[in-house]
């Protein structure tokens, strides 16, 4: 019997999957509008939603809190996410302890930006683990959970070439990961080309794409150049001329995501993650776009 709470299963499912990732807040205000987001999008009955983890676990006890306010209180199946960085091989022991008692078994396995920020030196933490495929192998062997990947449509910023990103991604399946979940997804291209460069290597694993409509043009391009890309010249040509007019611009951002998501979907993907940074309104429009019965 397929076990229907393990995210890598309810993804070769054959039903596409929807998924929404929420960030644990700073302050009190920001836990209202969390709170409200997710029980607006819980009504979209979203096969799974994901809880971010700060740089370092500087947000260990609020991603857990919310991961198992969400398993406790809501209909939605949570996955927490998990980093390298900053952790020895015994505090991740006890963060695991610390999930599965609250009844958690999906997580996402990352190795985590640098301390000092994306494009920085890496740095270990000594009694650490080095790698994401890594921490997929320890997670697997410490419990019975369904692990997934970061996974990268236009390779990840340290890579040497994208068939290296690639065969870093068949490291991490071989150790035990379930399905990966992409960075924000600028062109369905870039996402099909990865999905073939998986299959070429031999990572047999579901990819989500992550999609993060435009709705702030220089909140968008800050998040692209973290990730050490470019926006795309078609989308550029279609947002810039509306920069002076936000409610344009929105509107336009929400247009593009909404043929972005169609195009993935056409083209075989298994779902789709919503990047929602804890509002609801973006993504209730997208599905109400795409026509996607609640």
């Amino acid at each position: 019997m397929p076990d229907h709470s393990a995210i890598g299963q309810l993804l070769r499912s054959g039903v596409p999957s929807f998924s929404f990732e929420f960030f644990p807040p700073k302050d009190a205000e920001g836990e209202n509008v969390l709170w409200r987001s997710i029980s607006e999008l819980e009504t979209l009955r979203p096969t799974f939603v994901s809880v971010t983890y700060g740089a370092g676990g500087g947000t260990r006890s609020r991603t857990i809190g919310i991961t198992r306010r969400i398993a406790r209180e809501t209909t939605m199946l949570p996955m927490a996410h998990l980093t390298c960085v900053g952790h020895t091989t015994d505090e991740l022991s006890a963060i695991v302890d610390e999930l599965s008692e609250a009844g958690i078994r999906n997580l996402l396995a990352l190795r985590g930006d640098p301390p000092g920020g994306p494009g920085t030196p890496w740095t270990s933490t000594p009694g650490g683990l080095e790698y994401a495929s890594a921490l997929v192998a320890f997670l697997k062997n410490a419990a019975d959970l369904s692990v997934g990947v970061a996974a990268f449509p236009e390779g990840h910023r340290e890579a040497a070439s994208l068939d290296d990103d690639a065969r870093v991604l068949k490291v991490k399946y071989d150790a035990g990961a379930e399905f990966a979940i992409t960075e924000m997804v600028l062109r369905a291209e870039d996402y099909l080309a990865l999905v073939d460069r998986a299959a070429r290597v031999g990572a047999d694993l579901p990819i989500v794409p992550g999609i993060m409509p435009i709705v702030n043009l220089g909140s968008m391009r800050a998040m692209v150049r973290l990730s050490g890309r470019q926006m795309p010249a078609e989308t550029l040509d279609r947002i810039l001329p509306l920069a002076d007019d936000p409610r344009a611009l929105r509107a336009e951002g929400i247009a593009i995501a909404t043929e972005l998501c169609e195009r993935l979907l056409a083209c075989g993907a298994p779902g789709l993650h919503f990047y929602t940074l804890n509002r609801s309104k973006a993504t209730r429009e997208i599905f109400a776009a795409l026509k996607i019965p609640a």
